[in-house]
C-alpha cells in the first residue's frame, strides 16, 4: 500500500460537510470517459510526492509512485465532484466558497504530482518514460476535467450564486460555464451524445493528420558530404544533423525536414540548389505532390467539416466564432481589424526591404531574383556585413551564468522581489538547482512566496529553437496552504572543458521568455488555484508576461547588463549592443506579414466553406510579395493548428506580442532607474499578481489607464510611420 503523506498527518476533509456523507453513496456517473491504464485507484490517498517542507522528494519519487499517487488522488476528485453532485440532488444550499475551497483542496495533490511527472518528463524521459507520463496525462486531465463536465453542478451554477458571493467565486463560476457550454452541457442528452461520438472522430483525424506529418518528416533525408555546405553551421545545428553528433564537424551531414533544422539549413546553407531542395520538400510534405500514402489534403477537410459541425451544435455560425470565446481579442471582426491596422504599415514596408535586401545580394555577387527560400541566408549575409553582426562573436559575450545573474538581478530591481538559491533542495539532477522566491510587498517579506527550478541541460529534445519550457508544478492554493512551484526547463548543451555554454540572440529571447511566464505563475496573489497564475487567462494573453520579460533585450544597457565575455568578462562595447535590436527588426516587415498570412489562414480555414487551397490563393497576395509556387502545399502540415489546439488560435501568438508591446512601451518611457522601477511594481500588482481571476482586458486597463493599441508593436519594430494613422484603413 503506497503512503505518500508526506506533508500531513491526516488527509485533509474532501468536501463541506454538508454532502461529505454521500461521498461514497451516490450512484450518478459524470458525463465523461475516463481511461486509466496501469493507474491504481485504491488505497489511502496520497497527497503527492512531498517532504515535510512541501517540496517535491525527487530523491525517492520513482515511476511507480506517481502512477499509483495520480490514481487515488484522481479518484478522489472525481469522488468529490460526486459528492457535490448528490449534495445537489438533496437539495443542500449552494455554499459557492466553501465548494470551490474544498475542490482546490482535493485537486491540490493531483496537480502537483501531475507536475512533478511533466517536469521530470521534460527533463529526462528515463526518469519517467513517455508511456508513463502520457497515462499519468490523460488519467489527471480526466479527473481534472470532471470538475467542469458534470451535468448537475452546471445547471446548479447556472441559477446563480448567493449575493454574497466574491468576484473571484463569480469569475470561477463563469469559468464552469464556459467550459461546460463548451462541453455540451447545454445541450440535449441525444445532441450531448452527438457531440461526444463527433468529437471521437475528430481525434481519430487529428492523430491521423499528425502520423502523416511525422511520417513525411522522418521520410525526407538529404545527405551532404560537402563540409563547405555546412561550414556556417551553429554548433547545435551541426550536431544534430552530424552522423555523429560527438564529432559534429566530421560528415556527412543529414538534413530532414524537422521544423528546426529546416528553418537552420536555409538561413546557414550557401547553394541556393541545395536551399530550393529542402524549402520544396518541406512545402510539399504530406501532401499528394509526394507520397499520395502520405497525402493530408483529405484529412484537413474532415477536420474542416468536423469542426464547423462541433460549433454549429454548440450554437455558433463557425469553429472560428465558437474559439473567440476564449480569446481576449472578444471577436472575429475585432481580430480583421487588427490584422488590417498592421497590416497597413507592414505592407508596405515588406516591400521596401525586400527591394533592399535583392539590391544588397546583388552587389555581393548574387545573380537570381530571390524567391522565400533565399531570404534567410541573405538576411543574415546583410546583418554581418553592414552592421557587424556575427551571431558567433555575440555568443562569446552572453555566457549562460552570466545571463541568469543578470536577468535574476533584473527582475530583483524592477519588481521588488528577491531570488535566492536553495542549496538543500532535492532535485531530480545534481546541475538543477532550486530558488526561493521572496516579495518585499508581501505581508511577510522573509517567507518564500513561491519557488523555482532551473534545469539548462534536460536530456530531451536536444535540438530546438523553441527549446525552453516553463512547467507549474503547482499553482498558488490558498485553500490547501501551497505556495506556487515551477521549474524552467532548457536544452542547452552542457559545458565543454570548462567553459558555459554561450547564447546567441534567440537563446536570450526564449529565455527571458521562459522566466517572465515563471514569474507570472510564481507572483500570482489570486487565491483559487483554477484563477492563479496562467490559469484561466485567454488564449491570446497567456504569453503576455513572456514576451514584457524579453522585451527589455531590446535596451542596449540590459544587453550590457548581462553580458561579459566568456575569458574576459569585459561587457558587450556599447556600439555593438546598440545594433543588437537589428536582430528583431530587420526584415520586420515581412516577418510580420508572415505571422499576419498564418493568422488570417488559420481564422478563415475554420471560417469558410472553400476548399484550402483556394483559401490558400486568396489570401497569398494579400500579404505576401513573393509569388505562390503552384505546388506549395504547406496547409497540409500544419500540425499546430490540425492536430494540435491552435485551430483559430494561431493568432494568439501575435496578439500577446501586441499586447505585450503596449506593456513594453511604458517601461521604455521610464528607463531612468527608480520610475522604471515604480513601473514594475505597477505591472506586477497588475499582470503578474492578477492571474485569471480578472479579464485580461481589465487588467490591462488598470496597467495603462486605457485599451490596447497596435501602435506600440509597430513603433518596437521600427514600422511605424507618424505620417498615417493606425485608426484608419
Amino acid at each position: 500500500m503506497l503512503n505518500l503523506l508526506r506533508r500531513r498527518p491526516a488527509p485533509v476533509p474532501l468536501l463541506h460537510s454538508a454532502f461529505r456523507a454521500s461521498l461514497h453513496t451516490t450512484e450518478n456517473r459524470p458525463g465523461y470517459i475516463v481511461l486509466v491504464p496501469e493507474i491504481g485507484e485504491e488505497g489511502p490517498l496520497g497527497e503527492g510526492v512531498l517532504k515535510p517542507d512541501g517540496l517535491p522528494a525527487f530523491s525517492d519519487i520513482t515511476i511507480e509512485m506517481c502512477l499509483g499517487a495520480i490514481g487515488q488522488q484522481a479518484s478522489a476528485v472525481e469522488k468529490s465532484v460526486k459528492a457535490l453532485e448528490g449534495a445537489i440532488h438533496k437539495g443542500k444550499p449552494l455554499d459557492a466558497a466553501g465548494i470551490f475551497s474544498e475542490l482546490d483542496i482535493v485537486t491540490a495533490p493531483l496537480e502537483t504530482t501531475w507536475g512533478v511527472a511533466k517536469a521530470l518528463y521534460l527533463g529526462n524521459s528515463t526518469l519517467i518514460p513517455t508511456k508513463s507520463y502520457m497515462n499519468i496525462h490523460e488519467r489527471a486531465r480526466n479527473a481534472r476535467a470532471s470538475k467542469f463536465c458534470n451535468p448537475t453542478v452546471f445547471k446548479s451554477l447556472q441559477e446563480g450564486l448567493p449575493e454574497t458571493s466574491g468576484s473571484d467565486e463569480q469569475r470561477l463560476r463563469q469559468k464552469f460555464l464556459l467550459e461546460g457550454k463548451l462541453n455540451g452541457l447545454t445541450l440535449a442528452k441525444d445532441r450531448r451524445d452527438g457531440l461526444k461520438e463527433l468529437l471521437i472522430q475528430l481525434g481519430r483525424e487529428r492523430a491521423s493528420f499528425k502520423n502523416k506529418v511525422n511520417m513525411a518528416v522522418h521520410s525526407f533525408g538529404h545527405v551532404i558530404p560537402d563540409f563547405n555546405l555546412v561550414r556556417d553551421f551553429p554548433p547545435a545545428l551541426l550536431e544534430a544533423t552530424a552522423r555523429n553528433s560527438l564529432q559534429p564537424l566530421e560528415g556527412p551531414w543529414k538534413i530532414t525536414l524537422h521544423p528546426q533544422i529546416v528553418d537552420g539549413f536555409l538561413k546557414y546553407c550557401p547553394e541556393r540548389l541545395q536551399r530550393w531542395n529542402v524549402w520544396r520538400a518541406n512545402v510539399l510534405k504530406a501532401s499528394s505532390q509526394q507520397d499520395k500514402a502520405l497525402e493530408n489534403s483529405t484529412h484537413l477537410e474532415k477536420i474542416r467539416g468536423l469542426r464547423k459541425r462541433q460549433a454549429n451544435l454548440l450554437g455558433y455560425s463557425n469553429f472560428a466564432e465558437m474559439s473567440m470565446q476564449t480569446k481576449m481579442v472578444g471577436s472575429v471582426d475585432n481580430l480583421k481589424q487588427i490584422f488590417t491596422k498592421l497590416l497597413k504599415f507592414a505592407g508596405p514596408a515588406q516591400s521596401v526591404e525586400l527591394e533592399e535586401l535583392q539590391n544588397f545580394a546583388l552587389d555581393s555577387g548574387c545573380d537570381y531574383k530571390l524567391d522565400v527560400y533565399d531570404v534567410a541566408y541573405w538576411r543574415r549575409k546583410q546583418l554581418a556585413a553592414e552592421h557587424g553582426l556575427l551571431e558567433d562573436k555575440l555568443r562569446e559575450f552572453f555566457p549562460l551564468p552570466r545571463v541568469l545573474s543578470g536577468l535574476f538581478k533584473l527582475s530583483e530591481e524592477l519588481f521588488g522581489i528577491r531570488i535566492v538559491e536553495h542549496p538543500k533542495a532535492e532535485v531530480w539532477h545534481p546541475a538543477v538547482k532550486f530558488y526561493d522566491v521572496f516579495d518585499s510587498d508581501s505581508a511577510n517579506s522573509s517567507t518564500p512566496v513561491g519557488g523555482f527550478y532551473v534545469d539548462c541541460y534536460s536530456k530531451e529534445h536536444k535540438f530546438g529553437k523553441n527549446n525552453g519550457w516553463m512547467v507549474g508544478i503547482r499553482n498558488r492554493n490558498k485553500s490547501a496552504d501551497l505556495q506556487p512551484l515551477c521549474a524552467l526547463i532548457f536544452n542547452f548543451s552542457e559545458p565543454v572543458e570548462g567553459r558555459p555554454p554561450l547564447l546567441g540572440y534567440d537563446d536570450l529571447q526564449m529565455l527571458f521568455k521562459t522566466f517572465g511566464s515563471g514569474l507570472q505563475h510564481l507572483l500570482t496573489q489570486a487565491g483559487y488555484s483554477d484563477l492563479a497564475g496562467l490559469s484561466n487567462i485567454e488564449w491570446d494573453a497567456s504569453q503576455v508576461s513572456g514576451h514584457v520579460m524579453s522585451n527589455f533585450l531590446d535596451d542596449p544597457t540590459v544587453l550590457r547588463g548581462i553580458s561579459g565575455h566568456y575569458s574576459t568578462e569585459e561587457p558587450l562595447e556599447a556600439g555593438l549592443s546598440q545594433k543588437i535590436p537589428l536582430l528583431k527588426t530587420q526584415l520586420a516587415g515581412y516577418n510580420l506579414c508572415q505571422d499576419l498570412y498564418l493568422a488570417d489562414l488559420d481564422l478563415e480555414l475554420h471560417r469558410s466553406s472553400a476548399f484550402w487551397l483556394e483559401v490558400v490563393r486568396k489570401l497569398w497576395p494579400v500579404y505576401q510579395c513573393m509569388p505562390l509556387d503552384k505546388k506549395d502545399a504547406h496547409p497540409c502540415s500544419l500540425t499546430d493548428i490540425f492536430a494540435g489546439d491552435w485551430a483559430a488560435a494561431q493568432f494568439s501568438h501575435l496578439y500577446s506580442r501586441l499586447i505585450a508591446a503596449d506593456i513594453s512601451s511604458s517601461f521604455a518611457e521610464e528607463r531612468s532607474g527608480k520610475n522604471c522601477a515604480g513601473v514594475g511594481r505597477r505591472y506586477k500588482q497588475t499582470f503578474l499578481s492578477s492571474g485569471g481571476s480578472l479579464p485580461t482586458a481589465e487588467v490591462f486597463r488598470r496597467f495603462q489607464g486605457r485599451d490596447p493599441s497596435a501602435e506600440a508593436l509597430l513603433k518596437s519594430l521600427n514600422l511605424f510611420v507618424p505620417s498615417q494613422t493606425t485608426d484608419s484603413n
